[in-house]
């Protein structure tokens, strides 16, 4: 017969159906149809997936125009890629506004601007700072953690072998100029630029190879859309700003707008470059907006996608196995297997260290272990210490909003020890306490003898007005008072009690 419990999983499977299949916004059959993304915060997978498949959208509804409005500082690598090659091969124009005014474009949204039909800022925004973020914080050799390789879409390999060979010479012939100082020479060279007004080459061929990617593919962006080349490679290399009215100035943005409708009325009448490669007029008569916002699927997955909660999603579903094994639901089991499988997909959309994964799995084993063979604490600990550092090493990027709170790990850290210390204390106590049940709580007890019998042979005692055989290696007397040394089967082995 169906339980309650099936027709609740088979309500909910229906529900997730349905809203699965509800469209993610109003359809509307206005043919000057403008869509609004608002992107706000870094760029990860959640805010990708939200704008490509506002993009499509717009793509299907025959949108005149999808205007972003962003403010950023910036994001991952994979998630700013989709968001570009989504641009690029859309037939509707895309306007980057970055709005309102104090937002920011900054990193990953440079790149984005450069790669959309039409870039605008509001006043007293600013646009720029495309080092790549992990070129900010190398290892102690100097080698970044790990580099971020940007795509090259106009640049060749040979173009990129030559201006490597190029900075090369630089530091060669500088090397040769410079005076035999070393301390005070590399001072110098840190912080001195040059001639040219140029930052230090990297110092590494790591670095020379990330920072010469990257301004391979910003310059290509800029080419495709007529906009300021040199400056984005300054803004690679230097990690050099531009507020709004400079960067109008320089040819790197395209309008200043204070307001939305100020913004469509400027583009109104613009040319831009479809993915064909044809030049088209974009002709906006009387807009219609529809502002497009995060669905439930999108929010689930900037929820999924946080570094913390996928860290915590490993937490409790490894805790939760744990009491299943205890208490042999099956709650608790599939809570757990949900938790686990959420915290993967999390995972692997993000830029995972794997070595930290591992010692936050290894962590997470540890203190499990210490619940089922008790060590007095040292697989706790130990597990504990491999858990906090596992989480510290865990991503393997130094963008902001994409790192994982060391007061989470601290905090589970200490629940899952304040659980090992209660197993461990209990498991130590046991051990202390005497034994009270069974032939091993015999082990010491008096015995009185109930009869006379010679060393090495069997004889009766009685042990709480019990008869049992026993042996002594000396001879016995009726009445004497012996201790219990052993138990073998049912006979006890005893000695004069001293």
């Amino acid at each position: 017969m169906p339980t309650k419990l099936t027709h609740y999983a088979l309500f909910c499977l229906l529900t997730g159906i349905a809203l699965l299949a509800a469209p993610a916004s109003t359809e509307t059959s206005d043919q000057d149809l403008v869509v609004v993304v608002e992107l706000e915060d870094a760029i990860g997978p959640a805010s990708a997936s939200y704008f490509i498949d506002s993009l499509e959208d717009a793509n299907e509804r025959d949108a005149k125009l999808l205007v972003l409005r962003l403010d950023t500082p910036g994001g991952l690598d994979a998630a700013m890629r989709d968001m570009i090659k989504a641009i690029l091969a859309s037939d509707v124009p895309v306007a980057t506004w970055v709005a309102p005014s104090g937002a920011r474009a900054a990193s990953a949204g440079t790149y984005i601007m450069y790669a959309s039909h039409f870039a605008a800022m509001a006043p007293a925004t600013n646009i720029g700072s495309s080092t790549p973020v992990d070129m900010m914080n190398p290892d102690d050799s100097g080698t970044p953690r790990r580099p971020l390789p940007f795509p090259m879409p106009d640049a060749t390999d040979e173009a990129e072998d030559d201006a490597q060979e190029g900075e090369q010479e630089k530091e060669e012939s500088k090397d040769k100029d410079e005076p035999a100082d070393g301390a005070a020479q590399t001072q110098e060279a840190e912080e001195a630029e040059d001639e040219d007004g140029q930052a230090p080459a990297p110092s590494t061929a790591m670095e020379r190879k990330i920072i010469n990617d990257a301004v391979a593919y910003i310059r290509g962006l800029a080419e495709l859309r007529g906009r300021n080349a040199d400056w984005a490679e300054e803004s690679v290399r230097q990690g050099v700003n531009l507020p709004s009215a400079e960067a109008l100035e320089a040819g790197v943005i395209d309008m200043v707008a204070q307001t939305l409708d100020e913004l469509i009325e400027q583009v109104d009448g613009q040319d831009y470059k479809t993915p064909s490669g044809d030049i088209e007029t974009l002709a906006i008569e009387s807009p219609t907006i529809d502002t497009v916002t995060p669905d439930w699927r999108v929010q689930l997955l900037a929820v999924i996608t946080n570094p913390s909660v996928a860290v915590l999603l490993i937490s409790l579903g490894s805790l939760a196995l744990v009491a299943e094994f205890y208490t042999g639901t099956g709650v608790a089991g599939v809570v757990g297997a949900i938790c686990l499988l959420v915290a993967a997909y999390g995972m692997q959309m993000l830029p995972i260290n794997y070595a930290g994964l591992a010692l936050l799995i290894l962590g997470i084993a540890l203190m499990i272990a210490e619940f089922f063979t008790p060590t007095i604490g040292i697989f706790g600990f130990g597990g504990a210490a491999a858990f906090i550092f596992g989480g510290i090493f865990l991503l393997d990027t130094d963008v902001p909003g994409f790192d994982v709170s060391i007061g989470l790990l601290v905090g589970v850290a200490l629940v899952m020890l304040i659980l090992v210390s209660i197993v461990s204390g209990a498991a130590l106590k046991s051990w202390r306490t005497k034994v009270v049940s069974g032939t091993a709580s015999m082990i010491g007890e008096e015995v009185e003898a109930s009869g006379d019998f010679a060393a090495g042979e069997k004889g009766q005692v009685l042990y709480h007005g019990e008869v049992w055989s026993a042996v002594c290696s000396e001879d016995v007397s009726e009445g004497a008072s012996l201790q219990v040394t052993s138990v073998d089967h049912l006979t006890l082995e005893v000695r004069p009690k001293a």
